[in-house]
């Protein structure tokens, strides 16, 4: 008798790290271990901290051969490899994660095992307050550390994942940074974990590898077995389990479809991004991590038009110093080679929370509506200093324009730009080098009230960005990351245009240089009305300069200035909607 074929299956998660992944599936359950819980004689309280402290000892060992071993990492993955484990041998010193560990095994009198689970989740129930992805982020990074510990004081061994065969697919419940790094892209077709999002390090690790990975993933480990056929769909979340034929040939078109598409469009990165009647357009990149430096070389960016500096206070117990910054700021200054990088000073706040800033000014930060931004660097006039002074001496190294966050008034732009002069001319009376005059000066136009007092703030700054993203978001009191009101978050809705429109015209009428660096600047379908707005520069995530560009090649300047005049007589975003996709249908 012939077996019956298995059925297909699908599975549904988060895409966080693109493309299409066919291959095998090798089933890895990373096995919930027991941990044990027990009383400790007050005699042996000094035994029991001497173990954990060996178990520290052993972890801080594996996480330096880990370092090691990412020396060999291809591309950019060696570069975010290596900060996540300088993260993790932070938390493995005096950390609060190791202090607190330490006081329960005294003050408790339990095992450290149990310790080390209790101030997880001790830990965890503080961060819960937040309501942060970021943040939910960076607890998993704890939650691995101490996992880490755990295994090392339970001796429970960890299933490795070397020696796979090629176009295997890791079926996992969680996928960790370092499992991530012990990955093969050149044998590994794609990976789907239960746990993870698009914030972690194992999804930047995902990326910069190239693997299609999928995870948050609703199903269950026992639901898989080692050997069937998958299909991984990074871009849509979606894995197959057991595809079809005809299943299988539609994901095997769209792959092949994906890599000629690829090469077309890498053919451009050398191309000017110049419309078809002449008229040039500065394609600069968005940068996040270091990680992603590799990436905008590769996609051709025209150079950095936002460079956000809170990678650098992130994963630490402390502020960072002037030269921990200025070494990073200059490196990625340096990598641009003479392109210019605008770097946009601290905005923790509102979708990053740093918990040194927590500890020492509240839940404030953490509010779209509290201190953030430029706010929060007035202040903290001290932390402002030091990373002006950072960027300062990072602009001697290569182009740099400086950007303020969060802006609503004039007299916040007045008042940072006396410190600015002020830490200028400190450094110059030290005798360390800097530029001969300072850096231009801009402004993020992000919330309505510098949109409509946009004349005003022309008159002291030197160059404006406008933030779609947060501007969508506080003209219409919507957050697109709550499922109950996303739908509402329409970039296209005529009062964000209203304002994008109003604040373009004051750049004009002040003769000074205007970008626009959220997603809305990213998306090829909103080109043509972003030039026929009066835009001359975007910002972007890498990946989509390409797109973009291919986009302006194909378009005539005097078509999308009409298309954008009859757009902003609409007064409903369905009806903007329709003539935008007309418009991009009739011209693509």
């Amino acid at each position: 008798m012939t077996a019956k074929k298995p059925k297909e299956r699908h599975i549904k998660g988060l895409g966080i790290a693109s493309g299409i992944g066919i291959g095998v599936a090798y089933v890895r359950d990373s096995g919930n271990f027991t941990v044990p819980r027990y009383k400790i004689p007050t005699r042996d309280i000094k035994m029991e901290t001497a173990r954990f402290d060996n178990a520290v000892g052993r972890a801080r060992r594996q996480i330096r051969q880990l370092q090691v071993k990412a020396q060999s990492m291809p591309g950019t993955a060696e570069e975010e490899l290596t900060l996540l484990l300088d993260a993790y041998l932070s938390m493995l010193g005096k950390s609060r994660l190791i202090r607190g560990v330490e006081e329960r095994i005294l003050a408790g009198r339990i095992n450290a095992e149990a310790a080390v689970e209790d101030e997880i989740a001790g830990i965890a129930e503080d961060f819960a307050a937040i309501d942060d992805a970021y943040i939910a982020a960076r607890m998993a990074d704890i939650r691995e550390v101490g996992n880490r510990l755990i295994r090392n004081l339970t001796r429970t061994p960890v299933k490795p994942l070397s020696r796979l065969p090629k176009g295997s697919v890791i079926i996992t419940d969680e996928l960790t940074p370092a499992d991530t790094a012990r990955l093969n892209p050149n044998r590994i077709s794609g990976a789907l974990a239960i746990a993870g999002g698009a914030e972690g390090h194992t999804a930047i690790m995902a990326r910069a590898l190239g693997i299609p990975t999928v995870l948050g993933a609703q199903f269950t480990i026992q639901s898989v077995r080692t050997g069937e056929s998958v299909i991984v769909d990074g871009d849509t979340g979606v894995v197959i389990i057991n595809p079809a034929p005809a299943t299988l040939a539609i994901y095997e078109k769209r792959r092949e479809t994906r890599i000629q598409e690829k090469r077309a469009l890498s053919r451009l990165r050398r191309q000017p991004a110049i419309t078809r009647n002449g008229t040039e357009i500065g394609l600069q990149a968005n940068v996040e991590l270091p990680i992603e430096m590799n990436m905008v070389k590769q996609a051709g960016a025209a150079g950095i038009g936002l460079l956000r500096t809170e990678f650098m206070f992130m994963n630490r117990d402390d502020f960072p110093g002037e030269e921990d910054q200025y070494r990073d700021l200059r490196g990625m200054v340096e990598a641009m080679n003479g392109r210019p990088v605008t770097i946009r000073t601290l905005d923790i706040g509102g979708e990053k929370v740093s918990e040194a800033l927590i500890d020492g000014l509240g839940h404030s930060i953490s509010s779209p509506l509290g201190l953030r931004g430029i706010r929060l660097a007035l202040a903290r006039t001290d932390l402002l200093e030091t990373q002006f002074r950072a960027i300062l001496r990072a602009a001697f190294h290569g182009p740099v324009r400086i950007l303020l966050p969060m802006v609503t008034t004039p007299p916040e732009v007045r008042r940072t730009r006396k410190i600015l002069a002020r830490a200028f001319r400190r450094l110059k009376r030290e005798g360390v080098q800097v530029p001969d005059a300072l850096p231009p000066c801009g402004i993020m136009i992000e919330v309505p009230a510098a949109a409509l007092a946009a004349d005003a703030l022309a008159k002291v700054s030197d160059f404006f960005a406008v933030g779609s993203n947060d501007l969508t978001m506080y003209t219409l009191a919507t957050d697109r990351a709550d499922e109950q009101v996303a739908k509402m978050f329409d970039q296209l809705n005529p009062a964000v245009l209203k304002l994008i429109q109003a604040t373009v015209d004051a750049a004009a009428r002040a003769k000074l240089p205007i970008s626009i660096c959220g997603e809305m600047a990213g998306d090829p379908r909103n080109t043509a009305l972003l030039l026929g707005l009066g835009f001359r520069e975007f910002s972007m995530a890498a990946a989509n300069i390409p797109r973009v560009k291919k986009r302006i090649r194909a378009l005539d300047m005097s078509a999308a200035d009409q298309r954008a005049k009859i757009i902003m007589e609409q007064t409903d975003g369905g009806r903007i909607a329709m003539l935008l996709e007309d418009f991009n249908a009739l011209a693509g």
